[in-house]
């Protein structure tokens, strides 16, 4: 740890750990209070708002800033989505054809929808229309990567100075709303449609976390050092896809070309060839759901902790009016026009749930809110293939085309 006026910062080793005791606390919160684990908060949610919190409690009592090296946290991302990668099977892909379509047809069009109640509420205030696509599909959609890339561009060239401020308060506060709204949605369409997940797939493997059944079984340790040698072949051969695609022009985000990787080799490999340590190739086990579990948590928990809010206080007022605007358009597009063209089935409800991760916060979110909810109800293989598919890899394309025309236009 570093000192310096009035900002401590914390290195990367310090950073894991507590985002593992954060990870633990929210665990212990979930357990011990009833609607937390009802409504399948994330419990890397739980503990993340709860120590941010602290930390902005701990700025307004003392002046003291608390930062940290995030370095390994983006390192567990690509661990995660390599992970997605390895499970997703050539005819699961198949099978989730129609639906994938549909799912990014509904997203393409919130886009569009995301911008203009962004521009619309921006300009109620007597805010540039640049103003409200960055509270839109920029720092939505986009995230904190694509508001980092988009707002010095729009503050050169649309002379907004605070793009970076405002697309920073959007995505964090879309975060904590993507963060929460999943697991309760997931639930009410549930309950309200009596959906009971199909039998086959009560005990099956989870994509994401274990069963109880599982966690009493155990998983051996050669199970599992064969799961981290098959993730790393897949890195390295998605840090090879990236740089090849960047040398094309086209720039993704390495764990975009990590699942990418993941999907070619699990299902091109010649006769699914035994590993090194003489076990198949670890698509669907245990081991590789407990990896991905373990990553997706820690990851979602340093990024929640890791949130300066105090840095958003004087941007509350329009954030939080478009915000509100877009959180209940979100929630009105997953009720009555996701769920229904989705099928109304099991399937559709988990996808639901990660609906808003996808529209309001990020991908990791909306993985961790569908892990939280079929870690309850039972696996949704489908909705683990589509949802990545589509926020991981369309979004980013689109987007890029998609900001730029709404620059224009307004």
């Amino acid at each position: 740890m570093e000192y310096l006026q009035g900002v401590l910062r914390v290195e990367s080793f310090l950073a894991v750990t507590l985002g593992i005791v954060v990870l633990f606390v929210g665990k212990r919160l979930n357990e011990r209070v009833r609607f937390l684990r009802e409504l399948s908060i994330p419990e890397p949610v739980t503990g993340g708002l709860l120590f941010s919190m602290v930390f902005g409690l701990l700025y307004a009592a003392s002046g003291l800033a608390v930062e940290f090296n995030l370095r390994a946290r983006d390192l567990l991302l690509v661990y995660f989505f390599t992970t997605i990668g390895i499970n997703a099977g050539f005819r699961d892909l198949l099978a989730g054809g129609r639906p994938l379509l549909i799912l990014l047809a509904i997203t393409i069009g919130f886009m569009f929808v995301q911008n203009l109640a962004g521009i619309s509420v921006a300009s109620l205030f007597d805010l540039s229309a640049a103003v409200g696509v960055v509270a839109g599909s920029v720092s939505l959609m986009g995230g904190h990567g694509t508001t980092i890339a988009w707002a010095p561009v729009i503050r050169e060239q649309y002379g907004i100075a605070n793009a970076m401020e405002i697309g920073i308060a959007n995505a964090t506060f879309g975060l904590i709303l993507a963060s929460l709204m999943g697991g309760p949605i997931a639930k009410f369409l549930i309950k309200r449609h009596a959906i009971t997940p199909p039998p086959q797939i009560v005990d099956a493997v989870q994509d994401v976390g274990l069963s109880e059944a599982q966690k009493k079984v155990g998983i051996g340790h050669l199970d599992f050092l064969s799961a981290i040698l098959a993730i790393h072949i897949c890195i390295a051969a998605g840090y090879v896809l990236n740089e090849v695609i960047a040398g094309l022009g086209l720039m993704l985000p390495l764990f975009v070309t990590c699942l990418l990787a993941g999907i070619l080799i699990t299902n091109l490999m010649p006769g699914r060839l035994l590993t090194l340590t003489g076990t198949s190739w670890p698509t669907r086990t245990p081991a590789i759901a407990l990896i991905a579990d373990i990553a997706l948590g820690t990851f979602l928990a340093m990024s929640l902790m890791s949130m300066q809010l105090w840095t958003l206080i004087d941007l509350a007022g329009p954030v939080l009016a478009i915000l509100v605007t877009q959180f209940l358009l979100a929630v009105g597009v997953t009720l009555f026009i996701l769920f229904p063209l989705m099928g109304r089935d099991y399937d559709a409800a988990v996808i639901a749930s990660g609906f808003g991760g996808v529209t309001l916060g990020s991908t990791p979110t909306a993985m961790a809110n569908m892990a939280a909810v079929t870690q309850h109800f039972g696996p949704s293989h489908q909705a683990f293939i589509i949802v990545p598919l589509v926020s991981a890899f369309f979004i980013d394309l689109v987007n890029a085309l998609v900001i730029p025309l709404f620059l224009r236009a307004f």
